[in-house]
């Protein structure tokens, strides 16, 4: 969805925003219910991974990878490989990570996409770039996607650039 200024390269060798602190755990990508199910039992990742489920939706569970009380230390969602990245199809990858660095949030009565500021592909900034495809099409389809599926909606976070706001109806 970002290849425009994002390349799959650059994301493969960062590896960054699939990783969680534990002070982070809150951005750990949402998964559909359908596919927590799918991917909690034997798969084509042969990877079976456990998640916190919600009404909607799950929360891959990575507390039991931390081996130390360390704050910084940082673990890995269950589908990165250090070699090749992210090894789920574009199929089976949550919204949030189609849609990274962007997130959809709601702050006051509006739905906002705002720009994670931890992006060291894309800096603490927005580019140009980027602002056009939010404010275009790619900005629509989050918010379609943000309509139908709401549990991807998180609550605003301070100093994360607001890109394009829309109210909440």
């Amino acid at each position: 969805m970002l290849s425009k200024v994002l390349s799959k390269e650059s994301c493969a060798e960062c590896r960054f925003c699939c990783s969680f602190r534990r002070c982070s755990l809150w951005e750990t990508p949402l998964f559909p219910k359908d596919e927590c199910e799918k991917l909690s039992h034997a798969n084509e990742y042969n990877v079976i991974s456990e998640f916190r489920m919600y009404d909607d939706c799950g929360q891959m569970k990575l507390e039991h990878k931390y081996k130390t009380d360390n704050q910084e230390e940082e673990a890995a969602c269950d589908y990165l490989d250090v070699h090749k990245g992210c090894i789920l199809s574009d199929e089976d990858k949550p919204f949030d990570c189609k849609i990274w660095p962007l997130r959809i949030m709601k702050k006051d009565d509006k739905l906002v996409i705002a720009f994670t500021p931890t992006c060291a592909a894309l800096g603490k900034e927005p580019s140009v770039e980027l602002k056009e495809l939010v404010c275009g099409r790619l900005g629509d389809s989050i918010y379609e996607y943000a309509r139908r599926h709401p549990f991807i909606i998180k609550d605003y976070k301070e100093g994360f650039p607001i890109i394009r706001r829309e109210s909440l109806s």
